[in-house]
């Protein structure tokens, strides 16, 4: 007789898993030519980097690494329910941040190091607002519970 044991997860958690396992296919995607036009212009970081995820979105390694660390921070954060709504608020602050600093800087200038395009500042903060709502519309309680 064999013993299966179901694991709960509450639904912040699940969201931080969905949110995360997203995170590391766009993370991978980035490194794929075909999903990434212009692969061949890739480059580790900077404004020059050519290449496009689904020929839309800006991507340079660093980029794609930083995707790909969302993913794993979210597997590991979302093992607890106030660690998944914390990395979900974290998460959308960062977001938040990227899209004002997306919005300040010359998109042709090294301050654009990462780098990004119009198409990547509002996926940020559709990004930001995503995962902040989902953060208190799921996990609301867990967050006002201090320890």
């Amino acid at each position: 007789m064999s013993s299966t044991a179901t694991v709960r997860r509450t639904p912040v958690q699940t969201a931080a898993l969905v949110v995360g396992v997203v995170f590391l296919l766009v993370g991978i995607a980035g490194f794929i030519p075909g999903l990434t036009t212009n692969f061949d212009s890739l480059t580790f970081a900077g404004h020059h980097s050519g290449a496009l995820l689904m020929g839309v979105f800006a991507v340079s390694v660093v980029h794609n690494l930083v995707h790909l660390a969302f993913g794993f921070a979210a597997l590991a954060l979302a093992r607890s329910t106030r660690g998944a709504a914390l990395y979900l608020v974290g998460g959308g602050l960062i977001y938040l941040v990227l899209w004002f600093y997306g919005l300040l800087i010359d998109h042709n200038s090294a301050a654009n190091f990462v780098p990004v395009n119009d198409a990547d500042n509002w996926l940020h903060l559709v990004l930001a607002l995503g995962m902040i709502g989902l953060a208190f519309g799921l996990g609301g309680r867990t967050l006002r519970e201090t320890r």
